[in-house]
């Protein structure tokens, strides 16, 4: 992420680099114009969805606390774990939701991966509470405000000595919530569109039909969704450093500089596994 915001990292808004911002451009605008030259109008649209379900991935996973091993001792707020691990357990989550929909129609795959993405992180931050409350005996409190923006709370009276706060507050189950729905959108966004390509495909490379390709096609489409949904993941990781406790926390504030990796990262992604088939037809 160096190349996108620069040598500092602070807490508050971070801008793309000009060199890094043009990168990301060329790239994209090349990754298009491959798109049509090797599968037509078609092969553009794919790539336009898979961009913007690596956006929606990268921009989600800023929404969700994640506290690492500071909050697994109650010194921090958010989920004890890592950014990466944790969006990556909502994205597989909404994808499963997404794929078992995929045969009702686009519009309920897509609510049923955010669905999916939503309701696993809803139900990991409300058990994360649970265990801080009943089981360690701390209270909710964040160290990044004052006050819940949506509830109200106050946070200092409570928040420990010596710790950046601890367990989650409202305003970061919402985010946790969120942050869920969104990358299990985009994860099932970037399978539709592929799924949709591989069929298209495969009947004339293969010379079968839509029914006999189709748990190549499924297969292949879930295992690019998967592998692109980690590694824009690992690229809001990047951009986050370390803990986040949701979207009143001031890193919340470097997710445009993490959009424009996830575009150009997913527009370069997004071409192998488009152009995956033509390839393979070449030799």
């Amino acid at each position: 992420m160096s190349a996108l915001g620069g040598p500092a990292q602070t807490a508050g808004v971070q801008s793309p680099t000009g060199m890094g911002l043009a990168i990301s451009i060329i790239l994209i605008i090349v990754a298009l114009a491959l798109a049509f030259f090797l599968v037509q109008m078609a092969g553009l649209l794919a790539l336009v969805g898979i961009i913007i379900g690596g956006v929606l991935i990268g921009f989600g996973v800023h929404f969700v606390p994640v506290g690492g091993a500071p909050a697994a001792m109650g010194q921090a707020p958010g989920i004890a774990t890592g950014v990466a691990m944790l969006a990556a357990g909502a994205g597989l989550a909404g994808l499963f939701g997404g794929a078992w929909a995929a045969p009702l129609g686009f519009p309920l795959a897509l609510a049923g991966g955010a669905i999916g993405g939503g309701l696993l992180m809803a139900i990991t931050c409300t058990m994360v509470n649970v265990i801080y409350i009943f089981g360690m005996g701390i209270p909710a409190a964040s160290g990044k405000v004052a006050k819940d923006p949506i509830t109200g709370d106050t946070f200092p009276e409570y928040k420990s000595q010596g710790t950046e706060g601890h367990g989650l507050p409202f305003i970061s189950w919402v985010g946790g919530v969120i942050g869920g729905a969104l990358g299990g959108l985009g994860g099932t966004l970037i399978y539709l569109e592929l799924l949709d390509i591989y069929q298209a495909q495969m009947p004339a490379l293969l010379g079968a039909t839509v029914e006999q390709i189709a748990p190549i096609a499924i297969s292949l489409a879930g295992v690019f969704a998967v592998g692109m949904f980690l590694m824009n993941a690992v690229l809001a990781a990047y951009n986050i450093t370390g803990t986040i406790e949701g979207p009143h926390d001031p890193k919340f504030k470097r997710f445009p500089r993490a959009i424009i990796a996830a575009a150009a990262a997913s527009a370069v992604a997004g071409i192998f596994a488009i152009g995956l088939l033509e390839l393979v037809g070449v030799f």
